[in-house]
């Protein structure tokens, strides 16, 4: 992790944590989906 990161998640409470690994997961989860439909739709362009 970057140093400034680091500073940010040390002045935070574990509620506030939570909440972030809780959004973080779902960036992730959408990125995911968002690959998947790109993919598909490429595919779908060469039928």
């Amino acid at each position: 992790m970057e140093l400034v990161k680091l500073r940010f998640i040390s002045g935070m409470e574990a509620s506030e944590l939570k909440k972030m690994k809780a959004l973080e997961e779902e960036n992730t989860k959408l990125k995911r989906m968002y690959a998947d439909l790109a993919l598909e739709l490429d595919m779908a362009k060469y039928i």
